[in-house]
């Protein structure tokens, strides 16, 4: 450990870091098993679920002592991840040989007690078990909502997705249709299938960021730290179990085939991510670009391009004659959700646009809007101008700078959507500047938002304190500590003063020489 506290600042005594990594291993594992604990007092528990009879369950549900337990285990073992997560970061100082190893262990260690929580941070899963119904019952997710199923309130879904057309993409209603058959709709052992399921995605992270990385010549263990390893992505897509695990992972191995020279399965595999959500059609593009080669001319990219989205969207297609659902999901795309997160740069910014234009006696409401609306066009640009400029330089740097300008100016920015973003641009580079110290403060700041906004605590209970203003005191409480306190991590923002975090930083490469991306 340096002086500094800084996760990768010199590089010396690297074997004693990497030895004592174990110790950062060991208390992430105590900080998932403390969520284990704490979700089955105020995780996501469908009403149809046999667990409502558990006597352990009605005891810490019940109880005010137990739910109070619950809370705190939850949210302090999620700030004991985050604490963990840095610190393996801190104990990997410069990413000696067997890093990589030790980091996928760690995912490894601190996903499997997520294996088996209650649904934590997000019910989207019990949605899932609905769109599977849908289709069983020869009905189109892409028209109607799970409210026109009988029972579907029983089954844990969030009433918002009532009247909601599904957002996902064929593929996936496949697997929620596997499931639900599977399970006949039950929903705790639905929830574990649609877990694997997610997992899968997890397994690909794990074996194609380092991969990419490599490519890339930057450090394969840093990347997964960065982009796997981190709490949120734990939690949102193994405890959450939220389908965008497989969509990610999908991508990220079909952007690694496309950059080694195997145009046609990154294709297919970014496909087959297209048909869990539609948004990485993105990467087709970028895809193309990787297909056409080195010091390709305008027309072959434009005949790579051609023949990408024919072999893409062909494919999906050929799936939609099969399903009978043609090309619905095709909607979330053109006719995106409505509204806005505060948190969100559109949403903040889009509300302050709206209360000068109240102070100045115009329609704030409508100035909002188009200011939205503007910010979503500036990322369209964005993303065509890294189409075409650029030549075939850093092709998966661009399609990763890209993919963020569509997600950080679009006005709905979900905890988990930040996860899409990690794994190519950690894959691509980031320097321990202000680029990874952004990291710190995003991951951390989402982690705590849903540690107090996503709480279930049966109506009849009568607390004199809202389980969400405990887990929020808990949490800021904590995140004031590593950053003030802790001795280990409280230099984490501010080591080097100004020039840390405008300087160039270490990028971490590779030590191995690998050849470059095409």
């Amino acid at each position: 450990m340096t002086a500094t506290g800084s996760p990768s600042t010199h590089t010396g005594s690297t074997a004693k870091g990497d030895s004592r990594a174990h110790v950062a291993v060991i208390q992430g594992v105590i900080g998932s098993l403390m969520m284990l604990v704490g979700s089955v007092g105020t995780g996501w528990i469908a009403n149809g679920s046999p667990m409502v009879r558990h006597p352990l369950v009605i005891e810490l549900r019940v109880n005010v002592w137990g739910v109070y337990t619950c809370t705190v285990l939850l949210t302090v073992g999620a700030m004991l991840l985050i604490r963990s997560w840095l610190r393996l970061g801190q104990r990997l100082r410069g990413w000696p040989p067997g890093s990589l190893r030790t980091v996928r262990t760690a995912v490894i260690a601190w996903s499997v007690p997520l294996l088996f929580a209650v649904p934590i941070y997000s019910r989207d899963v019990y949605a899932y078990i609905g769109q599977g119904r849908l289709i069983l019952a020869g009905k189109d997710p892409y028209v109607e909502g799970i409210s026109s199923l009988d029972n579907w309130f029983m089954l844990g879904a969030d009433p918002e997705w009532a009247e909601a057309r599904t957002p996902y993409g064929p593929y996936f209603l496949w697997i929620a249709a596997a499931v639900v058959k599977l399970t006949n709709a039950q929903p705790d052992a639905s929830v574990m299938l649609f877990r694997l399921a997610a997992y899968a995605g997890v397994a690909l992270c794990m074996v194609y960021v380092p991969k990419l990385a490599r490519l890339h010549n930057v450090n394969g263990a840093r990347a997964l730290w960065i982009s796997v390893a981190n709490p949120l992505f734990l939690i949102s897509f193994v405890a959450s179990a939220h389908n965008d695990a497989l969509m990610v992972g999908l991508a990220v191995a079909g952007v690694y085939f496309a950059a080694t020279r195997h145009p046609i399965l990154g294709i297919l595999l970014v496909t087959g991510s297209i048909g869990i959500k539609p948004i990485t059609i993105l990467l087709l593009p970028f895809v193309g670009l990787l297909w056409a080669g080195k010091g390709a001319s305008w027309p072959r990219r434009f005949v790579i391009w051609a023949a990408t989205a024919t072999i893409s969207f062909g494919v999906l297609a050929l799936s939609g004659v099969v399903d009978g659902l043609g090309l619905g999901w095709a909607w979330a795309l053109l006719d995106p959700t409505p509204g806005y997160t505060g948190y969100s740069p559109s949403g903040f910014l889009g509300q302050q646009v709206g209360r000068i234009g109240d102070f100045l006696g115009l329609d704030g409401g409508a100035l909002a809007g188009r200011f939205r609306r503007l910010l979503q066009l500036a990322a369209i640009g964005i993303v065509l101008v890294l189409m075409f400029v650029g030549g075939d330089r850093k092709i998966v740097r661009r399609m990763a700078i890209a993919f963020a300008a569509l997600v950080l100016l679009s006005p709905i920015i979900q905890p988990w959507y930040i996860l899409w973003l990690l794994p190519l641009l950690a894959a691509t580079g980031i320097k321990d500047n202000w680029q990874i110290r952004v990291i710190y403060v995003v991951i951390t700041f989402f982690v705590v938002f849903g540690a107090q906004d996503q709480l279930s605590v049966w109506p009849f209970i009568s607390l004199s304190v809202s389980v969400s203003q405990v887990a929020f005191a808990i949490t800021v409480a904590f995140t004031l500590y590593l950053a003030l306190i802790d001795p280990r991590t409280r230099t984490l923002l501010t080591h080097g003063g100004w020039r840390g975090w405008f300087g160039p930083g270490p990028a971490w490469e590779s030590t191995e020489l690998v050849a470059p991306q095409r």
